[in-house]
This record gives C-alpha cells, sequence and structure tokens, in this order.
C-alpha cells in the first residue's frame, strides 16, 4: 500500500507513509490561506501562523519553542493562497512529543495581547523585506492584475494598515469562520506502525470538538488581460508576463505542467534560459512557472534585465511562446521532455518532508494520494497535440497580461 489514512470520529483525517529512516515528519495542513479572508482580513491567515507559536493554555511561547528543540527536531510552518501548514522534523521515536505539541498550538493558542502587539511589528518587517526584493514583489503585485478584485490576487502578508487592525477579536472571528476539522490532515512519514500513529492522534485530537465549515469559496472567473508598467529606482528592470490558468481538478493541467518544464522550468535546458540567458547573456534570472489553485491557476514567466536589454527580452520571450503555439513537438523532443519531467518528480519525491507537505494538499484537493507511477502515467498520457492546444489556449497573445517595473 502506498499510504494508510484513517479518519477520526470529528472529521480529521490521518494519512501516513511508512518510512525506515531515522528522522520522521508530521504536521497539520488546514484547508485555509490567504483567498478566505475578506478584505479587512488580508494577512490574518498568515498572521495567525505566526501567533500559534506564541502560547498556549498549556504551554509559554519559549516552551513551545523549544519543545521540539530540545531533542534536535525542528518545528516549521507556513501560509498559502489556500492552506496553512504546522509541521516538524524529528527523530521518529519522538511522534507522541510531536502530535501533542501540534494539537496543542492549533487548538489551544491563545493568542496574547502583548504578542498580537510585538507581532504585529515582526510581519510588518517582514512584508517590508519582500518590498525590498523586487523580484519577488512584482510576482505578488502581478497576482493582482491577474486576479482583479479577488481575495487570490492579495498578498498574503497583508497590508501595514490591516495588519495594525488585527485582535483577539478578528483572530477568533476568522478561526471560527474557515477553521474545520473536516478540512484538517494529520500527515506523517516515519518509522511508525499506523495503529499507533493513530491511537495518539485519538490522543490527542479525538477529544477536538467536530467544526464544519459553513462559507464557502468565491470562485474566480473575471479574468481580464491587463498591461501595466511601473517606474522602480531598482538596478534591474523587471517583468512577468502570464494568464490564468488549470485548476488543479482539470485534466489538461499535466499538459501545462509539462510544456511550463520545457519552457521555463528548473532545467538549464529549459527553452527560456537556452534562447535568452545563454544566447545573448541578456538575462541571469528567466524562467516560468505554473500554480493550480482548487478552482483556477496562474501561470507566468519572470524575467529581470537592463532597461536596454528590456524590449528585446520580451520579443524573444513571445518568439519562444509563438513557437510553442505554432510547432507540433516531435515524438524524440517529447520523449525526453517527459523524462526529464519524470526524473525531476522522482528527485523532488525523495524527500520525506517533500512527500509528507504533499500528502495534506492532495487529500484535500483530491482525497487521494497518486504514487510516483501514476504521476509517470499521466505524464506519459499528454500528447504533442495535446501540448500544442495547452500553448494555444494559454500562451494566446489576446490574452495574456503583463507587469514591467521599469528602471527610473
Amino acid at each position: 500500500m502506498n499510504y494508510y489514512h484513517h479518519i477520526l470520529p470529528n472529521g480529521i483525517q490521518i494519512v501516513h507513509r511508512h518510512s525506515l529512516s531515522p528522522v520522521a515528519h508530521c504536521g497539520i495542513t488546514i484547508n485555509t490561506g490567504s483567498r478566505d479572508e475578506e478584505s479587512h482580513e488580508q494577512g490574518l491567515a498568515h498572521f495567525i501562523e505566526h501567533l500559534i507559536f506564541k502560547g498556549t493554555k498549556r504551554r509559554k511561547m519559549y516552551q513551545i519553542l523549544s519543545h521540539m528543540e530540545n531533542v534536535g527536531g525542528e518545528l516549521n510552518a507556513y501560509t498559502s493562497k489556500e492552506d496553512t501548514c504546522i509541521y516538524a522534523s524529528f527523530l521518529s521515536n519522538y511522534y507522541k512529543r510531536c502530535l501533542d505539541l501540534i494539537s496543542d498550538i492549533v487548538f489551544n493558542s491563545t493568542f496574547p495581547e502583548k504578542a498580537i502587539f510585538n507581532e504585529k511589528d515582526v510581519v510588518i518587517d517582514e512584508l517590508n523585506s519582500y518590498k525590498d526584493t523586487p523580484g519577488e514583489q512584482i510576482l505578488d503585485d502581478f497576482d493582482e492584475i491577474l486576479f482583479r478584485e479577488h481575495s487570490l490576487g492579495k498578498n498574503i502578508l497583508g497590508t501595514p494598515q490591516n495588519i495594525k487592525k488585527f485582535d483577539r477579536n478578528s483572530i477568533f472571528s476568522f478561526l471560527d469562520k474557515n477553521y474545520s476539522t473536516h478540512e484538517m490532515i494529520i500527515c506523517s512519514v516515519g518509522n511508525i506502525k499506523f495503529s499507533k500513529l493513530v491511537s495518539l492522534a485519538e490522543k490527542f485530537l479525538g477529544h477536538i470538538p467536530e467544526q464544519i465549515r459553513n462559507n464557502t469559496r468565491k470562485p474566480f472567473d473575471s479574468y481580464k488581460p491587463t498591461t501595466k508598467v511601473l517606474k522602480r529606482s531598482n538596478h534591474q528592470a523587471h517583468c512577468v508576463i502570464g494568464n490564468i490558468g488549470y485548476s488543479s481538478q482539470d485534466n489538461r493541467k499535466t499538459s501545462l505542467v509539462l510544456l511550463n518544464n520545457i519552457l521555463g522550468g528548473p532545467g538549464l535546458n529549459c527553452r527560456l534560459n537556452m534562447a535568452i540567458r545563454e544566447k545573448y547573456g541578456y538575462c541571469y534570472n528567466i524562467e516560468s512557472s505554473y500554480q493550480p489553485y482548487s478552482d483556477t491557476g496562474a501561470f507566468s514567466i519572470y524575467l529581470g534585465t537592463d532597461n536596454e536589454y528590456l524590449d528585446k527580452t520580451i520579443e524573444l520571450v513571445h518568439k519562444e511562446l509563438n513557437k510553442l503555439t505554432k510547432i507540433k513537438m516531435g515524438s524524440l523532443q517529447l520523449k525526453r521532455a517527459k523524462q526529464q519531467l519524470k526524473g525531476q518528480a522522482a528527485i523532488y519525491f525523495e524527500s520525506n518532508i517533500n512527500k509528507m507537505l504533499s500528502m495534506g494538499k492532495n487529500i484535500l484537493l483530491h482525497n487521494k494520494i497518486e504514487s510516483l507511477e501514476e504521476i509517470y502515467e499521466r505524464v506519459d498520457d499528454v500528447s504533442a497535440s495535446h501540448l500544442l492546444e495547452t500553448a494555444n489556449e494559454i500562451f494566446d497573445q489576446d490574452k495574456l497580461s503583463m507587469l514591467t517595473y521599469k528602471q527610473t
């Protein structure tokens, strides 16, 4: 069996892969992220992620931060647009310690007033650090163009104005609305019997009252292509070109994953890197990305270059996009592209922490976890015609948006 699965009476799910490694990874993935915020709550999901480490009914902050570290473990968390995850890595004989801690901080956090006051400055500093990194800020600003007037387009970190207004009432209100036990997954990869893991989960999470989410996410369906140029006093010009993409539920997503990998994926042989950086030396950073969400997706190409080369670089990007919309890929090219993607997937899943982090998301979205062999099958099913169709839909010049930071 690829993985083990169990559901507690309150709806919390447990999913586990067995590993003989001495190091285990375990966490809780919650189907709540920045897209679940109302406009006055922007940044609140991430702010809560910071504050759950600041104290519970049983533990003070230093006890939380030391509990796993005292035995050589690591405690961590992240907030994305659609989920929040709190997780730990540790020697596998400390599962009890991990589940005790994670259940405590997720369900018993007290959100002390002093911690809320102090953490506002910390998160605003984090926000400002992104503003000092134009290559990252432009991606957030591009999302705002892509998903205009929708929570998917909002910065996960929020705004200083909102952050300053957050209080205990707004925190508990958000948790009551969005933290559903039926949308929480305990994810584990480690050397523990599944029956023992279930027993520990029942001990620390079984008493949690069932909570059902009553609100539904607002779907995104109002994309309008936009071109925008902003003047910035940066050392480089930065540009993002993109379009909405397929959702995680769309069968065509695999063809877009493969197409993205061919165009501007992590491989040094991707087309954008070869045609622009290696051939002309115009860019140090040029890449494409595809992020599927539960009901839509985002495709983008990012580049950083000097103003002198900006227009030429953008022209070369469109040239590569046009090739993919007009020229059907040959069988040998397609075979190599598929093998490259399958190899990258195998390397990614060689990491047990990557396995653990992906499991919760997959259960939430698809109610199953694909094996590596099933992923390979999906990749092999993509034909050259599929890639051509996808390229013509996603890379359609009339549908593309573009945001540019030009040097002043």
